[in-house]
């Protein structure tokens, strides 16, 4: 029987999958099948090389891009040492895309480059470090952060609408969330997120489509954080555009060198085509709330419900992962 090591920490919630009530549930579907499982809470580089080193596994996952103490946002710095390098020196097979694809993944500008110079249709973008200059944009343009997920920093206020709303968005960024502004075309149109599960054999691409009743919106269509994880934001099996945003995943997903399990979140430009906003690479995992589960759940219905969907899905990116690193 495999076993794996699921290692999490204060980070974990903003950096990746959850909480520890969505570890501590992780953990347990795992041991409840064919795998073994056990979590390392970490809260400094050292305790987690300590769990590495005296802890027997096969294969680890993380919810942690790096060790953080902090616990709202990732506030990604210049100093962090990645989880994804430390078990690459010691040759530890671990779940999820390799530590460079982390890197480009955390970090939306590379992201963007990256998959530009690949050919996937992304929104134009520039980047703003503190004391950069203000580049020259089309307007409506859209200001985020360059380093966070769950759609921390993103208000009514993130669509900015001439030179003196995109100076004023690109300081809160800079103020409140200390990095780099993103600044994006704005894409108005509707929101998809795709599923990537597993590898080769065992790939599976599932698109869904996200809606939000738009008596929630304010002044945008923009999915703020205070839309997401409280049962306002549905997704549904797309009828239109599916085969478009599996394509798009895939050549994404390619590009970017992603395994496992990532998510894609695309949206409708102003002229009608699906351009990939951002690529997730340690995607939500509580049961029945995350977009994950939901998408899994839509195309693998089972009569156990959901909570065994839950467990058909985090068996088959482990299994998938096994497989990859040769350790069926």
């Amino acid at each position: 029987m495999r076993k794996v090591l699921i290692v999490t920490g204060p980070g974990g919630d903003a950096q990746g999958w959850g909480d520890m009530k969505v570890t501590e549930t992780l953990c347990e579907t795992l041991n409840a099948g064919d795998l073994a499982a056990e979590i390392a809470y970490v809260t400094t580089t050292e305790e987690f090389r300590k769990a590495i080193s005296s802890r027997r596994f096969d294969i680890v996952w993380s919810a942690l891009y790096y060790i953080s103490q902090r616990e709202d946002i990732i506030g990604l710095g210049d100093d962090n040492e990645w989880v994804a390098d430390m078990l690459d020196e010691k040759g530890i097979p671990y779940i999820g895309p390799n530590s460079l694809t982390m890197k480009q993944l955390i970090q939306k500008y590379e992201t963007h480059r990256l998959m530009h110079e690949n050919g996937v249709l992304v929104p134009a973008f520039n980047l703003v470090a503190a004391g950069g200059a203000l580049p020259e944009v089309a307007y409506p343009a859209f200001v985020k952060p360059n380093c966070e997920s769950r759609s921390i920093g993103i208000s009514d206020d993130s669509v900015v609408h001439n030179r003196e709303e995109l100076a004023r968005r690109i300081r809160h960024v800079h103020e409140t969330l200390e990095q780099a502004a993103l600044i994006e075309e704005f894409l108005p149109g509707d929101e998809y997120t795709v599923l990537m599960l597993g590898n080769g054999r065992l790939q599976e691409i599932l698109p869904g489509l996200v809606t939000v009743d738009k008596t929630h919106f304010g002044k945008h269509r923009v999915l703020r954080s205070d839309l997401r994880g409280v049962g306002l934001t549905k997704i549904s099996i797309p009828t239109e555009r599916a085969e478009e945003a599996k394509e798009l995943t895939k050549k994404a997903t390619d590009a970017l060198k992603c395994w496992d399990h990532v998510r894609v979140d695309m949206r409708v430009d102003a002229k009608g085509r699906l351009r990939v906003m951002e690529v997730n690479g340690i995607p939500g995992l509580k049961p029945v709330k995350s977009w994950s589960p939901q998408i899994y759940s839509l195309y693998h219905p089972s009569p156990g419900g959901p909570m065994e969907e839950y467990r058909n899905m985090v068996r088959l990116i482990v299994h998938s992962a096994l497989e990859r690193h040769g350790l069926v």
